[in-house]
């Protein structure tokens, strides 16, 4: 489904959002969720904050609950000038050999397989972000600058990493990404699980080990600069997923992982810039209201 202008600069990325996960920790369609006092919901303000920056195009990744509500709610509030193209994320969408796995399957496959679902029109660079996270504009002009000047250069990619002290949850220990830099380029990303301030200290379980984090290293939050070369490697590296995974039929087949996989491989390089903005993201429905404040005071002053 397409709708607007397909008028498009060649230069600008466009924006795909991942909203097709089932938000069962939320209790529903969190990808959805109107924020109170300003009555549309976080993606709103991230295609807002994105169009702000010169981006065009979005392509929306949804599953078929939230379809007829982005349709008929969403999209009629999102500024005309934009094309929109919704894209359903199925659990069928896999390759003819891996049917029967792909029957068993409850839920969706993870971020990587939700991108996948839009490779028809990652035919330039893209901004990739999920639905339920506000990155705050500052971020968006960041990669629309970054691709802008790299336009040439299929290799080049990018993320926008946040300052770990500025994710942590009031809620407990949150688990992030931390990014490790060689000179402002992203060489991995290490997962580490229940990061919390104790006795002023920030502290993170990393591979087992308790361990101290610096406030300012970068947690990567899934705001990625990507281009069609990536999507060529996740179309290859979705399959191998598949054919070597005993338990596929409930893994994850997460994007992070296909971009460590490429930096790995010297296939790609990704230039990591540093958010100015604040994130904010809602896990469970308890938290929405607390967002909801701290988001009216941003958009309201």
């Amino acid at each position: 489904m397409v709708i607007g202008n397909t008028d498009k600069t060649a230069l600008t990325p466009l924006l795909v959002i991942l909203a097709g996960g089932l938000g069962s920790r939320f209790g529903g369609n969190k990808q959805i969720a109107e924020i109170p006092g300003l009555e549309c919901s976080i993606m709103e303000l991230s295609i807002q904050d994105a169009h702000n920056a010169g981006v065009m195009e979005v392509v929306l990744v949804i599953n078929s609950a939230i379809k007829s509500t982005v349709e008929t709610r969403i999209i009629p509030r999102l500024p005309q000038a934009l094309t929109i193209h919704l894209v359903e994320q199925t659990i069928l969408d896999v390759p003819k050999k891996h049917l029967d796995k792909a029957k068993e399957r409850l839920k969706p496959w993870g971020t990587g397989h939700a991108l996948l679902a839009a490779r028809d029109y990652i035919t330039r660079a893209a901004i990739v972000i999920t639905a339920d996270d506000y990155y705050g504009p500052n971020a968006y002009e960041q990669l629309v600058s970054h691709f802008v000047k790299t336009a040439a250069n299929e290799h080049h990619m990018a993320m926008v990493g946040y300052p770990i002290k500025r994710t942590l949850s009031e809620q407990g220990g949150v688990n992030r990404g931390l990014c490790q830099l060689d000179g402002g380029s992203l060489v991995s990303v290490k997962e580490c699980l229940n990061i919390k301030i104790e006795n002023d200290q920030l502290l993170g379980e990393c591979a087992g080990e308790r361990i101290l984090i610096n406030e300012n290293t970068l947690a990567s939050m899934t705001f990625w600069g990507i281009t069609p070369k990536l999507i060529t490697y996740l179309n290859h590296d979705f399959s191998r997923f598949l054919d070597s995974d005993d338990n596929v039929v409930k893994k994850e087949y997460y994007l992070p992982d296909c971009i460590q996989a490429c930096i790995s491989l010297n296939e790609i390089h990704v230039t990591a810039y540093s958010a100015i903005d604040d994130w904010y993201g809602i896990t469970f429905k308890e938290e929405l209201d607390s967002v909801a404040g701290k988001l009216n005071e941003l958009r309201h002053g």
